[in-house]
This record gives C-alpha cells, structure tokens and sequence, in this order.
C-alpha cells in the first residue's frame, strides 16, 4: 500500500458539505459602496463627453437644440445630457439612491447563488437606464412630452452605459464565482 496524498482539489465533496449551506459573502457592501461612487462619476463622465458630442453634430448639421422653450425631442436629448453631466453636484442624493437600488438588485445576487457575470451586468444596466432615464424624464416633462421623451431616452442610454460598469466593478469586487466555489467544510 502506498501512501500518496491527495491535493484538497481532487478529494470528493463530503456529504455534509452541501453546496446549497448559507455561505457567507464578503465584500459585498464595499462593492456596493464602489459601485454607487462609480454610477455617479460615470454618469457624470459619459453625459459630458455625449453633451459634447451630440454639440460637436449638431454644429456640423447646422442645427441649434439650445433655444429657450424650443420643445423638440433633440431638445430634449441636449437636455437629458446636460442633466446626466450634472450629476455630481447632487452626490448626495444620487449615491444613496444607486447604492439602494444596487444593493436591492445585485447586491442580493451573491446570496442567492448568483455567480454568472451576466446577471449582474444586465441588472446594473437596468437600473442605471431607470434611475437616471426617470430623473432626465421627469425634468424633460417640465418643458414639453417631446422634451421628456428626449431626456428619456438620452438619460436611459446614458444610465445603461454607467450601469454596465457598475455591474462590472461590482462583479470584480464581490467575485461570487469564486467565494461560491470555496465552500467552508470546517466543523470547528
């Protein structure tokens, strides 16, 4: 009889070490913390640089979307950008607000066993889309429904773009796959 060891890797799972056991997840409310950070930067970023862009287009098509109670959609698109640059400047509200609806979207997906990438990029997206689609559409609805209609869509795709990096940092901070892997079979 030989006497080899086994790495830990190649021993089967014993049986009192079910995988679906309450694990505990670690660092979920720092990537939550983050994340929120990053929603209202990235939402201030992306809105500049597409403010900027959309003027860039609209000054070689010879178009002006600035002028005072001009109630178009493009209108309302300059709009939903000039909102989403500004962002930072209600950081107290809208880091509060991204950490809960992360934190009730994705921040729940680890204990749920979640540990697919996709989920929690899709998820963030959403959220993103909503929650700076609805803030740009309930201030583009001052002016006009055309108005709102262009802040809408304007501060949705700006949210989703923000929302997709959330979910990114999220999943590299939280990492679920592996936490979920490593299943704690101590009985001390």
């Amino acid at each position: 009889m030989s006497n080899q060891s086994a790495t830990p890797a190649s021993l089967p799972t014993p049986a009192y070490a079910d995988g679906s056991l309450r694990t505990h997840i670690k660092r979920v409310k720092l990537g939550l913390f983050l994340s929120s950070l990053a929603a209202c930067l990235g939402v201030s970023v992306i809105g500049g640089l597409m403010l900027g862009f959309v003027h860039i287009l609209l000054g070689v098509f010879g178009m002006n979307a600035t002028q005072p109670f001009q109630s178009t959609l493009t209108s309302g698109i300059v709009t939903g950008l000039q909102l989403a640059a500004l962002n930072f400047v209600l950081f107290l509200v809208t880091v509060p607000a991204a950490w809960l609806a992360l934190g009730l979207s994705i921040g729940r997906m680890p204990h749920r066993r979640i540990a697919a990438r996709a989920p929690y990029i899709r998820w963030g997206a959403i959220w993103g889309a909503i929650l700076v689609g609805g803030t740009t559409f309930a201030f583009g609805l001052i002016e006009s429904i055309q108005t709102g209609i262009g802040a809408l869509l304007s501060g949705a795709s700006v949210g989703a773009l923000a929302g997709v990096g959330c979910g990114f940092l999220f999943y590299a901070i939280v990492r679920p796959a592996e936490q979920l892997r490593d299943v704690d079979i101590s009985v001390f």
